[in-house]
């Protein structure tokens, strides 16, 4: 674990009220100051003419990086560096491999993609038991000899209780303890159990702790779970999941339709836009930018606010678009109705339902 700066700061003359406290030879105002700045690495340890050599131990130690990083081409395993994302963030996704051992399976895997919140996700390595495609296209590909040869431990995935229990002992004794005997990335390899058995554990080890899946069978519906699994679990958590702020048209909707409007945060996002395919009706679903926050959460850090909105839809030429002339928000902005109608001259705010699976019961009761 590294250390903050209060940590570092304690063994530092100033914290002990010491001859040179303050000194400025490090280059920094105050002994507090350097502190801080040796705990986000902007400083040398050596810049400090007074450190102390057990405080020398100690930051070489916290300092040094507890897991390898193995690289295929433009794949990067393992390199990570704390036990729980919230801590600071996961850094490389667990990679999703398959072996790969005939032509016609590689076509499957090279045409096989999913995209979900403006990401579009593919294989992340084949592996080649079979001879080289002439075309390999976005599919990063290396020969099974090649691969086992790779500085990375593998682990048969035989019994699940004791394939989970090594993956958080390998991973918990390379960060906590920087033990260099574990920070050889490590992977998991399925062989011989069904797709319902292999998807429940693969996504146990995505969340805790493999640095890759690989598979020996190729199955389309496994992937895209796993993947979708994944994209959740490796994002920074302090940068919301957010999709492209712009007018979404679900139904092929004409001038008529009706329109909604919510922000740009990922799972409001899909919650809405589910509800929206379903309708018997078309529509249109207007998304504003707002840094990826939920709509009160927008709304009470000013990311959605009326002059935005306002601003966002002359942008778009949107009211030149439509004859509808009604824009149904969510009901939790319900207090926005007026401010809304006074920027946006063009339209009536009208007020929506609190949670997107009323949608379609609201649309059933709804008089356009």
């Amino acid at each position: 674990m590294e250390l903050s700066g209060l940590q570092i700061f304690k063994y530092l003359p100033a914290a002990k009220k010491a001859e040179n406290s303050n000194c400025k030879k490090c280059g920094c105002p105050t002994c507090m100051a350097y502190a801080l700045k040796l705990a986000k690495h902007q400083a040398e340890i050596s810049s400090c003419p007074f450190i102390p050599e057990d405080l020398v131990s100690l930051y070489e130690h916290a300092s040094k990086h507890p897991q390898k990083t193995v690289e295929i081409n433009d794949l990067k395993i393992g390199g990570e560096n704390v036990l729980y994302r919230h801590e600071k963030t996961f850094i490389n996704k667990t990679a999703l491999a398959v072996i790969v051992n005939s032509e016609e399976e590689f076509e499957r895997i090279k045409n096989f993609e999913i995209t979900r919140v403006d990401e579009t996700m593919r294989v992340d390595l084949a592996i080649l038991k079979c001879e080289p495609p002439k075309d390999t296209g976005n599919i990063n590909t290396i020969s099974y000899e090649d691969f086992i040869k790779l500085p990375l431990k593998e682990i048969q995935a035989k019994n699940f209780k004791e394939t989970a229990e090594e993956l958080i002992k390998i991973r918990t004794l390379a960060i906590k303890n920087k033990d260099e005997e574990f920070a050889t990335p490590v992977y998991v390899h399925f062989k011989n159990k069904d797709l319902n058995t292999i998807c429940a554990e693969a996504s146990f080890y995505i969340c805790k702790y493999a640095n890759m899946l690989v598979f020996e069978q190729f199955d389309e519906a496994l992937l895209a779970t796993l993947m979708t699994l994944r994209q959740n679990i490796f994002t920074d958590p302090q940068k919301p999941l957010q999709v492209e702020s712009k007018i979404y048209e679900f139904n092929n909707p004409d001038e008529n339709s009706l329109i909604f409007m919510t922000t740009n945060f990922a799972l409001t996002f899909f919650a809405v836009a589910n509800e929206l395919e379903s309708l018997p009706v078309p529509s249109y679903l207007i998304v504003t930018p707002a840094d990826g926050m939920s709509v009160l959460t927008a709304w009470s850090a000013e990311k959605f606010t009326a002059k935005m909105v306002a601003k966002n839809l002359k942008k778009w030429n949107f009211a030149e678009k439509v004859k509808n002339r009604k824009i149904i928000i969510p009901g939790l902005l319900a207090h926005m109705k007026k401010e809304l109608e006074e920027e946006i001259e063009d339209f009536e705010i009208v007020i929506g339902t609190i949670n997107a699976y009323d949608i379609a019961d609201f649309v059933k009761n709804y008089n356009n």
